[in-house]
């Protein structure tokens, strides 16, 4: 047998342009960052602030957040903006992914690309939002009401950041479960009949990983798990009008009689 030929200079080209555009996405959704977080610097004070209102809602009036590092008064804020920057400039960050694999991609997945993109930072959206609105009220007063009198409840603003986030973090992704079960029904990997009779492993595992995500406590549990069930199940619904890959269009599929 004889060896395998090395690579055309045509291949090395094209693989080399492709890199090149790679890095050229990567650089354009950076600096999307950027300008988002430089707009935003001048307020990080208030959009500090407005992250600890529901936590400050919870606190004895005149209660004030810690902060134990010497950098931290700083750091944390300028942290918090940095990540307000990206959820903002997330629509162009995930636009240029998109744009790098678009061509690749069928024309009937290009349609369907666009579609999950929109809906995926949407639904993220909704679950930060949700987080924010509703699941930070009913926790920072549960746990502030189970605080003795003899204790001062101050959190230290470094361990209240990674909490936000983390919680927004689990939330924001918790409600990308129904675009996921779409999808899966989409290509095929899993039937709508599949994932009804899957129901009851899905709640079993939504409260496992409310118990992972969430402060060790049954309200914050709850807050997590329920929508979670009710997402999936939405999802379910929802790939009921989704055509599997592979299965004829009905438009296909009606024959003249």
């Amino acid at each position: 047998m004889s060896a395998p030929e090395p690579d055309s200079p045509d291949q090395e080209q094209s693989f080399l342009s492709h890199l090149i555009e790679l890095r050229q996405r990567i650089v354009r959704a950076a600096l999307a960052v950027v300008i988002v977080f430089l707009v935003l610097t001048p307020f990080m004070k208030h959009i500090f602030e407005l992250l600890s209102e529901p936590m400050m809602a919870a606190l004895p009036a005149g209660t004030k957040l810690l902060a134990t590092g010497v950098t931290t008064p700083f750091l944390v804020p300028l942290k918090v903006t940095l990540f307000a920057s990206f959820l903002l400039a997330l629509p162009y960050v995930l636009y240029q992914a998109w744009a790098f694999v678009a061509p690749g991609l069928y024309q009937h997945e290009r349609r369907l690309a666009l579609p999950v993109i929109v809906s995926s930072v949407a639904m993220f959206a909704l679950g930060v939002a949700y987080c924010y609105y509703v699941v930070f009220g009913f926790v920072f007063r549960f746990i502030a009401g189970f605080a003795p009198a003899t204790v001062n409840v101050a959190p230290d603003i470094e361990a209240y950041f990674s909490f936000v986030m983390g919680m927004f973090l689990a939330f924001g992704l918790a409600f990308e479960l129904p675009i996921a079960v779409v999808l899966l029904v989409r290509f095929g990997i899993a039937s709508v009949d599949k994932l009804k009779r899957a129901r009851p492993y899905v709640i079993v595992g939504a409260f496992i990983i409310a118990a992972i995500f969430t402060p060790p406590d049954v309200l914050s549990q709850l807050l997590l798990a329920v929508p979670l069930c009710l997402l999936y199940e939405l999802g379910v619904q929802l790939g009921r009008f989704v055509t599997p890959r592979g299965a004829p269009e009905p438009a296909a599929t009606e024959t003249s009689t």
